[in-house]
């Protein structure tokens, strides 16, 4: 076992959270329903958890995150949170944990992450979404970032991710209004990749998520990092990492087994070295 992993008592203990494995792919799911899967301050640092263990175990290449029930959250549990935003502060981390909404670029999972939304995805659970990669609805997932009707705003990246995913105005529309946005306006925005029914939300979710474990992971890790840092810091300095990015990977034995597996004609069996 990884050094890193989470050892079967841990995953039993996470109960507002759940965590297992599917060959390289780690699920994770919010185990609130009674509550609606609204964050509190403990599911939000098992998450964070669990965020670490896919970013550090070199078995798992991709995560899934959704949620147990009919709704995926409803939001922020916000008296748990007020202490902290009055001071000014997000909840202390674990400290071998990753930033969920990754804000922190020192702590941000460095693997894909794909998300399942159904029902209700209310303020954090947008922005968890717009922090993911890959994102799949159910036609009944209904999305809002409503903190302005509770006399605050969004502080977990919807001020500075939401436009430029869908533009400014159709941002501002839906920012400065509080109103829902359907799955299938999401789905024309381009919030989300696929829309299907509940029942095949997750197994989709799954699906993509399995093909991304199938690639080169040392290629999806810098096709992910090349992507952030265009969106970060603009296209020229994405740029002008290109090459310099690339000549590790060609001497790694997985582009050996690119190679190979195409002369062949086989499927590639890569193992991230």
């Amino acid at each position: 076992m990884h050094k890193d992993s989470l050892t079967a008592e841990q995953r039993t203990q996470n109960n507002k959270l759940t965590v297992d494995t599917r060959g390289h792919v780690l699920c994770m799911g919010l185990n609130r329903a009674e509550k609606r899967n609204a964050f509190d301050l403990d599911l939000y640092r098992e998450l964070s958890r669990a965020y670490g263990e896919l970013h550090r175990n070199p078995n798992l290449r991709c995560g899934v995150v959704y949620a147990k029930g009919d709704h995926f959250t409803a939001g922020l549990d916000l008296p748990k949170w007020a202490p902290c935003f009055s001071k000014g502060q997000f909840p202390e981390l674990p400290e071998d944990g990753m930033d969920p909404l990754g804000l922190d670029p020192v702590r941000q999972v460095g693997k894909p992450v794909v998300m399942a939304v159904q029902g209700i995805c209310l303020t954090i659970g947008l922005e968890l979404l717009l922090a993911c990669d890959i994102r799949v609805a159910a036609d009944t997932a209904r999305f809002g970032q409503i903190e302005i009707k509770r006399g605050i705003y969004p502080v977990g990246g919807a001020t500075v991710r939401l436009f430029q995913e869908v533009g400014w105005g159709n941002a501002m529309r839906y920012l400065l209004t509080g109103d829902e946005i359907t799955a299938k306006e999401a789905f024309r925005l381009g919030l989300v990749q696929e829309v299907t029914s509940p029942d095949a939300c997750l197994d989709t979710a799954i699906e993509i998520a399995q093909t991304i474990s199938k690639q080169a992971p040392l290629g999806v890790a810098a096709s992910l990092k090349s992507s952030r840092l265009a969106r970060s810091h603009g296209d020229q300095a994405a740029i002008e990492r290109l090459l310099p990015d690339l000549m590790p990977l060609m001497n790694s034995r997985d582009v050996k087994e690119g190679l190979a597996s195409f002369m062949e004609r086989r499927e590639a069996r890569f193992k991230g070295v």
